[in-house]
């Protein structure tokens, strides 16, 4: 059952988007090391992390759920992991909601890989989203995701920068930083992101007509 108002991608996409994805992920703010990350179980309800690293995936084939490597947010996480993501990037004039093009299927994806990188960053987010929940309880007795904009943005205020942070808020900021990270990666790889930058590579920028007619001719062509 998907979250109400944000369908799944198809999940041949969602793969294709993460293995893509992951050289601009990678060029943003460094990832944190492994020691650094909040270590906890995952939630109850989660799938187990794959095991492995067994084929590459086809990219021309129609993969469903738990073909190649089991998807590890529960409903519930989903709901919270598409309430920050539209907390860091909101819709506006420009472009639409970092949820509404997918990138929650893009973390999930991600955050279920088996491969190292996706693997470390496995715990941080479980841990991060179960954080920011239990964070919106303890003030506002709501989960994250029913909070209004001001009580979410007064949360995100305080772990958004992890130099600052104080010190009850720093597993949280660290959290922070890669989720944002991790959201910036997938949303500005979709059209829609890259339209928002004004990025306008691997479009023609004008209509080719083919070689003029003279060298055609030259060439005994026409």
């Amino acid at each position: 059952m998907s979250t109400p108002g944000l369908p799944r991608l198809d999940r041949r996409e969602a793969i294709k988007w993460m293995l893509t994805a992951a050289a601009s992920v990678a060029v943003l703010n460094s990832r944190m090391s492994a020691t650094d990350a909040p270590k906890a179980a995952p939630a109850a309800g989660a799938s187990p992390l794959a095991v492995g690293y067994g084929t590459d995936p086809d990219l021309l084939k129609d993969y469903k759920s738990g073909e190649l490597w089991p998807l590890t947010l529960t409903e519930a996480q989903r709901r919270t992991a598409a309430a920050l993501c539209d907390a860091i990037i909101p819709a506006d004039e420009r472009s639409p909601g970092a949820s509404s093009v997918g990138v929650v299927d893009f973390i999930d994806e991600w955050i279920s890989a088996p491969y190292p990188t996706q693997q470390a960053d496995r715990p941080l987010v479980l841990t991060g989203l179960a954080w920011i929940d239990a964070e919106a309880r303890r003030r506002f007795t709501m989960d994250f995701a029913s909070l209004t904009t001001d009580q979410q943005n007064a949360i995100c205020d305080d772990i958004c920068y992890v130099l600052t942070a104080k010190p009850a808020f720093k597993d949280g900021a660290l959290f922070f930083k890669r989720y944002r990270d991790l959201t910036a990666g997938g949303f500005y790889t979709t059209r829609e992101g890259m339209k928002d930058l004004g990025y306008v590579g691997n479009v023609a920028s004008a209509t080719f007509d083919g070689p003029p007619r003279g060298v055609l001719e030259k060439l005994g062509l026409v």
